[in-house]
């Protein structure tokens, strides 16, 4: 266990190297120059020159990406071009919003995709059943700007339960208004995402129905469905689990495009306005961070499959 940990820890470390390496040179290919956004249109282009090179934007893009590769090293992700404030501190900030809405569209996933992916299955022949996977795939469909925009005309324009938009002054200094202000947002995400993981729970589930050995289990005097719960699931559990790590790829790119509908101040919202300001430093420390994120995520549950999964264990004794 130990070599395998360190053998992941450092396809983790080289994973999140050549991701720092594509984010900042695919950056300084976009067209736009931050100096000449700083100093305007009145500008002259000495100006911008004196600009760009007190921001260290004239070096080579070699010695300005191992400069900032070092720093973020040392867990220091450089400062904002146009306000100068750390990046890494704004990034502790705005995910005191992203981070729980993360967690809530997760929790909102599971509850819907496994329970109801369980008895798609169960009921295939039957009309819930159908009806249950035409829904799925229904709202699998359903882009995620549009179904926030949904929820908001229902929720919180029509019936009035929930804040359209914002986030309270006070953050979480004030738990109970926090919480319903991403009450809304978590279920667009969370429904979204649900959908998907549930075509795969469905389909997962089935393939479990039809196994020899919860045949054997039904024919040794269980239920279909107690032995579907009791040896089926189980069985599945690993690839439920793989999918939903893809589905954390899934909840992070929703949560860019809903903050912006629900006007939460968060990383996604902080990142789309960066981008279009060009402040470099700080898009391609945010997009470094989400990305890290899914990386670790990833490693984690390649972790959680080694520690329950005895078959991966055992391959790896037959190899080593």
């Amino acid at each position: 266990m130990p070599r395998y940990v360190l053998t992941r820890l450092t396809l983790l470390a080289l994973g999140l190297l050549a991701a720092s390496a594509i984010i900042f040179c695919t950056l300084r290919i976009l067209p736009g120059d931050v100096a000449q956004t700083i100093v305007g249109t009145e500008g002259t282009p000495e100006q911008v020159a004196a600009l760009r090179a007190e921001l260290g934007l004239d070096r080579p893009v070699l010695l300005q990406y191992l400069a900032w590769i070092g720093g973020v090293l040392t867990g220091d992700l450089g400062e904002s071009l146009l306000t100068g404030a750390p990046v890494a501190a704004e990034l502790a900030e705005k995910a005191r919003v992203t981070v729980p809405l993360g967690l809530l569209s997760l929790v909102v996933a599971i509850v819907i995709a496994v329970p109801f992916g369980v008895i798609a299955a169960l009921r295939r022949n039957r009309v819930s059943g159908a009806a249950l996977n035409a829904l799925a795939q229904l709202l699998a469909a359903v882009p995620v700007l549009w179904a926030g925009m949904m929820l908001i005309v229902v929720f919180a324009i029509v019936l009035g339960w929930l804040p359209a938009q914002g986030f309270p002054r006070a953050g979480w200094g004030d738990p109970g208004a926090a919480l319903r202000a991403l009450i809304l947002p978590a279920l667009t995400i969370g429904v979204v995402e649900g959908a998907l993981l549930l075509r795969f729970v469905r389909s997962a589930t089935l393939t479990a129905i039809d196994a020899d050995f919860v045949r054997t289990a039904a024919a040794k005097g269980h239920t279909r469905t107690g032995a579907l719960l009791r040896h089926g699931l189980p069985a599945v559990g690993l690839s439920i689990i793989t999918m939903l790590g893809v589905q954390i790829a899934g909840i992070v790119v929703g949560a860019v495009v809903i903050e912006q509908v629900f006007n939460l101040p968060g990383i996604g919202r902080m990142l789309v306005a960066d981008v279009g300001a060009r402040d470099l430093t700080k898009v391609q420390g945010e997009l470094l961070a989400l990305t890290g994120f899914v990386l670790i995520v990833g490693f984690l549950i390649d972790l959680v499959h080694r520690a329950i999964d005895p078959r991966q264990r055992d391959t790896a004794e037959v190899q080593s």
